[in-house]
């Protein structure tokens, strides 16, 4: 970390999680989100962590031209900045599927008590809701 910028705190953080559990919310208690994860295929879904990954780290570095990757800290190679950006994006997601109980309310109707499902089928609707979680956490942490 020698030469770095470390322009990130952890005030950051809290930013994107404003941001990302508002974006978040809507799609976590939506029934289409629950219906497109269980139709969903293993590859779809991780289309859409590929998806998470670009718009995040497009909305950090190349939307704002102030912000250089190079010049903050980082982790393994990774800008800390970003890190927080795709945790905060997918966690706010499951702290409210879990905290609303939407696998209980969308999901055990269908499959009864298949935990493996579930669970299956809640990673990939968290996935999606992603997508826009990570916009709303990039725009909060550009602007604020």
């Amino acid at each position: 970390m020698v030469g770095r910028n470390p322009r990130y705190a952890v005030t950051d953080t809290f930013q994107q999680a404003v941001g990302g559990f508002l974006l978040a919310g809507p799609f976590v208690v939506t029934q289409e989100v629950w219906d497109l994860a269980i139709g969903m295929a293993w590859y779809q879904a991780l289309v859409t962590v590929g998806l998470v990954f670009a718009i995040g780290y497009a909305a950090l570095y190349r939307a704002d031209s102030d912000r250089d990757p190079d010049r903050e800290a980082e982790v393994a190679g990774v800008p800390v900045r970003f890190l927080s950006l795709v945790s905060v994006s997918y966690l706010s997601v499951l702290v409210l599927a879990l905290a609303f109980d939407a696998p209980g309310t969308f999901l055990v109707p269908l499959f009864g008590e298949d935990l493996r499902t579930i669970a299956w089928v809640t990673v990939k609707a968290v996935s999606v809701a992603s997508v826009f979680s990570v916009i709303g956490a990039a725009t909060a942490d550009s602007l604020f």
